[in-house]
């Protein structure tokens, strides 16, 4: 066998999206040299490692031993780049994040100058909704996660970050019949819902529960840009966090309509395990942020603090 470390690197990623075209764009390559690469490293086996049923990509069973063994493979690899660096005296290895979909208009910017300074440092940020992120920081998978709603059932420590701010939002076409509604407006108000797992549903709901309130629920849809896209196109209002819409509420496509009782206000918080064995680069972000929190949000939050 005669494989390159690219072709289990293109392998191992094409299992993980069980697609090309996912492949392709997490590699910033081609989808034709993605196949090729497959189809090479293929070649060296006799049993299939993929197969196409419907147009869909599985992995084989042995596919799957296959794509663990890559991993480590590649980990072993990236170790060894590591500490090549780290022997010349800089800071390396992996940091890994994991973060609530709304938290990817967050978290850059607690990131961007650490990563600037120390450039042997490999991010690896997932972005998905709470209920994966919760997951992956049970499993130990990730040294901190972003969440606004705190897991009520982890031993956990936090550093907050900052406020979120939920706001009821419609497109420009909306009519405001007064300055301030009261909480009966949401009975003629078509309202569109995240999907359920999202921190934004969770406080939306326990709002509406609280509050008891007639709404609408319109549809539900499975990212906070899907949502913002429907609200513009006038298919319905949507409780959204006011940190991912300052592009929309600045060009007029989006406006807010000032319920009494709004904004709904929870926490951005970076939480870990407690008692978590930081690695270097873990620990040294931790000791970063604390030092440069209030600086961050001063230089790069201000117009947020104005709502």
């Amino acid at each position: 066998m005669n494989y390159t470390l690219h072709q289990l690197q293109v392998f191992l990623k094409v299992t993980q999206f069980q697609s090309i075209t996912k492949a392709a764009e997490e590699l910033h390559l081609s989808q034709p040299a993605v196949s090729i690469q497959l189809k090479n490293f293929q070649d060296q086996f006799e049993i299939p490692l993929t197969e196409v049923v419907g147009r869909k990509l599985f992995v084989t069973d042995f596919g799957k031993e296959i794509a663990e063994s890559a991993e480590n493979i590649l980990n072993q690899v990236y170790a060894i780049n590591y500490k090549t660096v780290a022997y010349k005296g800089q800071l390396t290895g992996r940091l890994k994040i994991s973060a609530v979909s709304t938290g990817k208009y967050v978290m850059p910017y607690f990131l961007s100058d650490f990563l600037k300074q120390h450039a042997g440092i490999e991010l690896l940020l997932d972005v998905t909704n709470k209920l994966n992120v919760i997951r992956s920081l049970e499993k130990n998978e990730v040294d901190f996660a972003l969440v606004s709603i705190l897991p009520d059932h982890l031993q956990f420590d936090k550093v907050d970050l900052i406020q979120n701010k939920l706001y009821l939002v419609v497109n420009r076409d909306f009519k405001f019949a007064s300055k301030v509604h009261d909480k009966s407006i949401f009975e003629t108000l078509p309202l569109i819902y995240r999907e359920p797992g999202s921190g934004t549903r969770y406080a939306m709901e326990k709002f509406i529960e609280r509050n008891n309130l007639p709404v609408q629920k319109k549809m539900e849809l499975t990212s906070n840009e899907a949502v913002k896209q429907a609200v513009i196109a006038g298919m319905g209002c949507s409780i959204m966090p006011l940190i991912g819409i300052k592009n929309e509420l600045s060009n007029g496509e989006l406006q807010i309509i000032n319920v009494k009782g709004f904004p709904i206000k929870s926490i951005w918080n970076l939480i870990w395990l407690k008692g978590k064995s930081f690695s270097p680069v873990a620990n040294s972000f931790l000791t970063y942020l604390k030092l440069e929190k209030s600086k961050i949000i001063k230089n790069r939050f201000e117009w947020y603090e104005q709502y």
